[in-house]
C-alpha cells in the first residue's frame, strides 16, 4: 500500500492517476476529502501532517510513503510524517524536494527547509530516496489572469532562466522509486530538457495558443507585492521571491538526464506542456 500525500496538488494528482494506471494500491492523504475530486475508486483518509495523531491511521498498512509538503512548516511537518512511518514500518519514503537543495550556496529559505525535512526523513531511519525538481513547468498556470486581462505575462528576472520539468515527469520518477528496486538512498535532480526565461515562454505559450502575447518585465519588489494581493502571507512572498531570483544563477539553468534514465522516457518539453494544459488559457481568452 503506497500513501500519497498531497494528492490534489499539480503532482500529487499526475502521481495517482499514474499509480492508478498500474493497479497499484495506494491510500491519497488530503485534509479535506470532501473536496478532493479524486476517482472515486481511490481510497482516502482524511490527516493533516501538522497534526501527527492523525497520521497514525493514515499510515495503517502502508509500506511506502510518497511525502509532499510545502511552506514553514517543512521541517515539522517532514519530521511529523517520518516519524509516524517509522513508527508503523514503513520501507521507504519519496520526499519530493526542492532542486536547489542541492546547491551548496543557497541558504534561501525554500532549500533551506526543504534541507532540514529531508534531514528529518534520513533521521527516521526509512530508506528515502529525494526527488528534487529544478522548477515546475505548471507555475505558468500564475500567468492565466493577466493572459486574461492583458495579453501579456508579468514576471521578474527576464534575464534568468530554469530548465522548468512537467509535473508529469516528476510524476513518473516518483511512481518507478515508489514502485521498482534499487531507489533507496538515491537523490535525483530533475529538469526539462531546456532552460527557458519568462520572454522564451510566453512566446512558446503565443504560439500554442494562436494569439499575440507579450512579455513584460516587472520590479521585483512589484511582483512581491502582487502575490501579497493575492493572499500570500509575508514571510512566504519573500520565500517566494528569493527562489524566483534563482533563474539568474547558472545552477537552475542545467539540465539534467535524470528523467530518461529513470523513466526511460525523454521530459516533456514546455510546448508539449502548454498544448496539455490550452483549455486552461483557452477559458482565459
Amino acid at each position: 500500500m503506497i500513501l500519497v500525500t498531497g494528492a490534489t496538488g499539480t503532482v500529487g494528482r499526475e502521481l495517482v492517476g499514474q499509480l492508478l494506471a498500474r493497479g497499484v494500491r495506494m491510500r491519497a492523504m488530503t485534509r479535506r476529502p470532501e473536496l478532493a475530486e479524486l476517482p472515486d475508486d481511490i481510497e482516502m483518509v482524511r490527516a493533516d501532517l501538522g497534526d501527527p495523531d492523525s497520521l497514525t491511521a493514515a499510515m495503517r498498512g502502508v509500506d511506502r510513503v510518497f511525502l509532499l509538503s510545502s511552506g514553514p512548516e517543512i521541517p515539522t511537518h517532514d519530521a511529523n510524517l517520518a516519524q509516524a512511518a517509522a513508527r508503523a514500518g514503513v520501507e521507504h519514503i519519496v520526499k519530493l524536494s526542492s532542486g536547489r537543495t542541492g546547491d551548496d550556496t543557497a541558504t534561501d529559505p525554500i532549500p533551506t527547509w526543504h534541507r532540514a525535512g529531508e534531514q528529518a526523513v534520513r533521521d527516521s531511519g526509512v530508506p528515502w530516496t529525494m526527488v528534487r525538481p529544478l522548477g515546475f513547468m505548471a507555475n505558468a498556470l500564475h500567468w492565466v489572469g493577466s493572459i486574461r486581462d492583458h495579453g501579456a505575462v508579468y514576471a521578474p528576472f527576464g534575464q534568468g532562466s530554469i530548465a522548468v520539468v512537467d509535473p508529469h515527469d516528476i510524476a513518473a520518477v516518483a511512481t518507478s522509486a515508489l514502485t521498482t528496486e534499487s531507489h533507496e538512498g538515491q537523490i535525483y535532480t530533475l529538469s526539462g530538457p531546456q532552460p527557458l526565461s519568462p520572454g522564451e515562454q510566453t512566446e512558446i505559450l503565443a504560439d500554442v495558443l494562436g494569439r499575440p502575447l507579450r512579455y513584460i518585465e516587472v520590479a521585483p519588489a512589484t511582483a512581491r507585492q502582487s502575490l501579497i494581493d493575492h493572499g500570500v502571507q509575508d514571510e512566504m512572498a519573500d520565500a517566494i521571491m528569493a527562489l524566483r531570483a534563482t533563474a539568474l544563477e547558472a545552477f537552475t539553468s542545467v539540465v539534467h538526464p535524470t528523467v530518461e534514465h529513470i523513466t526511460g522516457v525523454l521530459p516533456r518539453p514546455f510546448r508539449v506542456w502548454a498544448e496539455n494544459h490550452r483549455a486552461h488559457f483557452a477559458r482565459a481568452a
